[in-house]
C-alpha cells in the first residue's frame, strides 16, 4: 500500500476527488461499514466507509478497536453527521489484530485509575492523546520562549555528587555488589571500589551547573529530569519528573519575576494558539465532570477560561510577610478549617494556603517574594534585614505553586555562612564557592516543574495523569 498521509493534513486541506492513503488504529467500527480511524496525528479521526460485498468475511472479523489497519480509496464529502469529509475505501489491510475479548482500551468511559494501570495503552485514549499532544506542544515553545531570547540551553548532569536542594532525598547510583560490598578495614562500604569512587545520586537540580554557565555566558536554561526520593503519595508529586530552570547574570528578583511571568504566560498562550481541539475536549470533559459535584466544589471557570483569565491579568506581587497578615485574618484559619493553621511569621505555606490566596483572595496568579531564610535554601540572597531571602514562588489556581526561584547569594562569605549555618558541606562543592571567588555578580534564576505547567494547562487534578509512564513510592512499571 502506498505511503499514507496523515490525518491531521487530510482534514486541514480536504483534498475532496483525489486517491489518498491513510493507517492508524481503530476507535470503533460501527454497522459493518464505518471504521473511525485515528493515528496520532489530530484529535479527530477520519471515517472509513468501507463496501462490506467487496471484503472478505475474515477481515471484517479482525476488524475491532485497537486494529492497526491502512486504507486506500478517495475522499469524499461525509453524507453523514459529525464530520466533513469521508475516505471511500478500495482497499483495505489489517496491520496488526486486537482482540476485542483481552484489549483493555474500548470504546467506553474509563475510570483515570484503571488507566493508569495500563498506562501502556492510554495513549490510544482521546483524552491521554490530546494530553501528550500539549505535553509536546509545551516542551516546543519552552525552548521557543528562550531561544527567542537568545538563551541558552545547557544539559546538565543527571548523575551527580553534590545535593542542590541539601534535603538529601536523592537516589544513590551505584554499580557495588548490594549482596557483597567492597569494605574498608573499618567495616564500611569502601566507595572508591564504586565506578565514580565516590557515593553519586540521580540530580534533584541543574541550578547549581547552569549557575556556573550563566556567569559566563550570560543567560541559561535547563530542561531535563530531576528525581526525588521522597515518600509521598500525593496527586502532586513524582520520584521522576522534568524541570525547566533558566539562570541569568546580572538579574535581580524583579527580573526574575518579569522572566517567569512572561514565560508563563509565553507558554499560556502557544497552547491557546497551538492546541484548540484538544484543549476544547479537556475543557468540555471537565465540565461534563464538574457539573456532577455539589455546586460549592464546582470552579469559577472552565478550562479555557482559566487560561485565557491568566493571560489577561498581572500577576499579584506580595510579600511572604503580606501573606501571612492575609492568612492569619482570613476566616479559613481564625475558624481552624484550615489543616494548619497559620499561627505566626515563619510558618512554611502549604498547598490550602497557597491556593486560598490565589482562588479566594486576589482570585489571579499571585508571585510571593522575601520569604524567613529558615525555610529557605542555603543559595538564595540573604536581604539586609538578615531574617528575610530573596526568594519568590508563583502561585497558579488549582494547582499553587508551579515555581520557585531567587536572587543567588554572590557574596562568598555569607554563602559560606549560609552552607555552616545549614550543614552544606563545602569541600564537596568547592566549584560552586569558585564562582563566587571569581567575578562573581547578582544573578537570578527559577524552576518550574513541567508536570505541574502541564497539569495546569490540561486541567488533570492527579500529576501522574501528565507524564508518560509515573515513577512513584512502589510503581516503577513500564
Amino acid at each position: 500500500m502506498e505511503k499514507r498521509t496523515r490525518i491531521d493534513q487530510v482534514l486541514a486541506t480536504k483534498p475532496i476527488g483525489e486517491i489518498i492513503t491513510v493507517k492508524g488504529w481503530v476507535r470503533s467500527f460501527r454497522n459493518n461499514q464505518f471504521i473511525a480511524v485515528n493515528d496520532g496525528s489530530d484529535f479527530d479521526s477520519l471515517q472509513i466507509v468501507i463496501n462490506r460485498e467487496s471484503l472478505s468475511s475474515d477481515t471484517l472479523k479482525k476488524i475491532h478497536p485497537g486494529a492497526a489497519v491502512g486504507a486506500k480509496g478517495t475522499l469524499t464529502e461525509s453524507q453523514g453527521r459529525g464530520q466533513a469529509v469521508e475516505l471511500k475505501a478500495d482497499e483495505l489491510i489489517v496491520y496488526g489484530e486486537a482482540d476485542p475479548e483481552t484489549y483493555p482500551i474500548q470504546p467506553k468511559k474509563h475510570t483515570k485509575e484503571f488507566l493508569r494501570e495500563n498506562a501502556h495503552l492510554r495513549f490510544r485514549t482521546n483524552t491521554f492523546g490530546a494530553i501528550f499532544r500539549i505535553r509536546h506542544e509545551l516542551s516546543y515553545a519552552i525552548h521557543k520562549f528562550f531561544h527567542e531570547r537568545k538563551f541558552y540551553y545547557l544539559h546538565s548532569p543527571i548523575i551527580t555528587a553534590s545535593d542542590a536542594e541539601g534535603a538529601g532525598e536523592m537516589f544513590r547510583v551505584t554499580t557495588l555488589d548490594p549482596n557483597n560490598p567492597p569494605l574498608t578495614t573499618d567495616g564500611q562500604v569502601d566507595l572508591k571500589k564504586d565506578f565514580f569512587g565516590r557515593e553519586t545520586n540521580l540530580t534533584v537540580s541543574g541550578q547549581l551547573e547552569a549557575e556556573l554557565a550563566a556567569l559566563a555566558l550570560g543567560q541559561v536554561y535547563t530542561f531535563g529530569p530531576t528525581f526525588r526520593a521522597e515518600n509521598s503519595h500525593t496527586s502532586r508529586h513524582l520520584a521522576e519528573f522534568w524541570m525547566v530552570e533558566p539562570e541569568v547574570a546580572f538579574n535581580d528578583i524583579n527580573d526574575n519575576m518579569d522572566l517567569a511571568e512572561d514565560m508563563l504566560k509565553y507558554l499560556i498562550n502557544y497552547v491557546l494558539e497551538h492546541c484548540r481541539k484538544d484543549l476544547q475536549f479537556l475543557h468540555n470533559a471537565a465540565e461534563k465532570e464538574d457539573s456532577q459535584k455539589p455546586k460549592n466544589q464546582r470552579p469559577d471557570m472552565g478550562l479555557i477560561d482559566r487560561l485565557e483569565f491568566c493571560l489577561e491579568q498581572d500577576f499579584a506581587r506580595i510579600t511572604y510577610t503580606e501573606a501571612i497578615d492575609i492568612l492569619m485574618n482570613s476566616k479559613p484559619n481564625k475558624k481552624k478549617k484550615f489543616n494548619y493553621v497559620i499561627e505566626g511569621w515563619g510558618a512554611d505555606l502549604q498547598s490550602e494556603h497557597e491556593r486560598y490566596l490565589v482562588e479566594k483572595h486576589f482570585k489571579k496568579p499571585v508571585i510571593l517574594y522575601n520569604y524567613p531564610k529558615d525555610i529557605k535554601s542555603f543559595y538564595m540572597k540573604v536581604n539586609d534585614d538578615n531574617k528575610t531571602v530573596r526568594a519568590m514562588d508563583i502561585l497558579f489556581p488549582g494547582i499553587g505553586e508551579i515555581i520557585g526561584g531567587s536572587e543567588r547569594e554572590e557574596n562568598l562569605d555569607v554563602l559560606k555562612s549560609r552552607m555552616k549555618e545549614m550543614n552544606i558541606p563545602m569541600e564537596e562543592l568547592y566549584w560552586y564557592l569558585d564562582i563566587r571567588k571569581y567575578g562573581s555578580c547578582p544573578h537570578s534564576g527559577y524552576g518550574l516543574g513541567f508536570e505541574r505547567m502541564v497539569q495546569f494547562v490540561t486541567g488533570m487534578s492527579n500529576i501522574r495523569d501528565v507524564i508518560p509512564f509515573p515513577r512513584t513510592p512502589g510503581n516503577a512499571s513500564f
